[in-house]
């Protein structure tokens, strides 16, 4: 039993603090790179901004503003919006704007499947990627593509960011504390080596480096930057290219998101066993177990073998019983917070220890789906928030 605890206590403990000190050394370590030039309004790259978009009429005139509204030169990007199996009004918004190309099939395979279909025609040096729910601040494409500058670089991810309220519910409170760390995270793996994938709210790829990714994929952007890194690019981070989106609109809906990518998360760890190879992939490796494979493997296990070790060995030494007490309390605060959950509270924090929770929850829940072949790739998105203009 003390194996148990110690072995599972380390685990939680590495992945949470243990392995953002240890990046944030090595970066320490580590001689910084120079800042690269801004590149001048001539020397930009042709773009094409893609946006695969399913059933969006709440929030795509917006995003068609936000894009046609960007510090780029016009006529060095075109936006293309992809709308396969659309059938309420996103299509019909979208012809109003001439400076908008539109592509759309009747028949909805899943977004994944909709990029496929339309990469071919692609004839920019550069391909974005944007969600359709997100607002790109004015000057992010250009902060986004100066990385390209660098030839190592394949793909430059840009800075997922939840707009903040002064309360919030636990999915808004939660989802805000969360991509605050990450952020430091994925700060941090880009300076050091790479960025352990990438996520499909906003981010650029050389258009030559695209393969067609298997149209069952569930976290496609993920693997698609995963697969490149293994080849030997580098996936660089961009906080200046900030992609903003609101919360989920309740926990019930941050539920179906969470568990969709908790589904992606493991099929992504089962389809690229080849990157647990240290010997193979030295860094990338050490990063991806690190930040990614134990989050979707390991971590709800361990957390239950921490609660049940700590029962069997509370009677047998004053720190097991201790150990035990700090996780009653805090499954206890999770479930204050699960009473309110979908309350708005100026105290954001009382929101945290069941987000925390709930996450591992999700983990399992994920696993479910994905190996009882319930998770689909056209999966039914989770409904937000008003969006707000960066």
């Amino acid at each position: 039993m003390e194996i148990i605890f110690w072995t599972a206590a380390f685990i939680i403990f590495y992945h949470f603090i243990g392995y953002g000190v240890l990046i944030t050394l090595f970066n320490k370590i580590k001689k910084r790179s120079t800042s690269l030039p801004k590149l001048s309004d001539e020397d930009l790259p042709n773009i094409t901004l893609v946006v695969a978009a399913y059933n969006e009429e709440e929030v795509i005139e917006e995003k068609i503003k936000n894009t046609l509204s960007l510090n780029y030169p016009k006529d060095k990007m075109k936006v293309l919006m992809v709308t396969d199996g659309s059938n309420d009004h996103t299509n019909s918004i979208i012809k109003r704007y001439p400076k908008v190309q539109l592509e759309f099939m009747p028949k909805r395979a899943g977004k994944i499947a909709a990029v496929n279909r339309v990469m071919p025609r692609i004839d920019t040096e550069i391909t974005v990627f944007s969600d359709a729910n997100v607002m790109i601040n004015e000057d992010g494409l250009q902060h986004l593509v100066n990385h390209f500058q660098q030839n190592r670089i394949g793909v430059v991810s840009g800075e997922k960011k939840i707009f903040q309220k002064d309360a919030d519910n636990a999915a808004g409170a939660g989802e805000g504390f969360y991509w605050k760390y990450e952020s430091f995270l994925k700060q941090n793996d880009a300076e050091w080596n790479t960025l352990v994938g990438s996520a499909g709210e906003l981010f650029a790829m050389r258009t030559h480096l695209f393969t067609p990714v298997d149209e069952n994929t569930l976290i496609e952007d993920f693997v698609m930057t995963m697969t490149l890194a293994a080849e030997g690019y580098k996936v660089a981070y961009e906080p200046k290219a900030i992609a903003l989106e609101t919360a989920s609109a309740t926990i019930h809906e941050e539920q179906k998101r969470k568990v969709r990518i908790s589904a992606g998360g493991i099929q992504a760890v089962i389809k690229l066993a080849y990157l647990l190879n240290f010997l193979k992939h030295g860094k990338l490796t050490f990063q991806y177990i690190s930040h990614r494979v134990l989050r979707w493997t390991l971590i709800p296990i361990a957390f239950a073998c921490v609660l049940l070790a700590s029962l069997a060995l509370a009677d047998n030494h004053w720190g097991y019983e201790l150990m035990l007490r700090i996780q009653l309390i805090l499954y206890l605060l999770a479930f204050a917070g699960y009473v309110l959950r979908d309350a708005t509270v100026n105290m954001k924090m009382v929101h945290i220890p069941y987000y925390f929770i709930f996450m591992q929850v999700c983990v399992v829940l994920g696993w479910i789906k994905y190996f009882s072949g319930e998770q689909k790739v056209t999966w039914e998105k989770s409904k937000r928030a008003e969006i707000i203009q960066v």
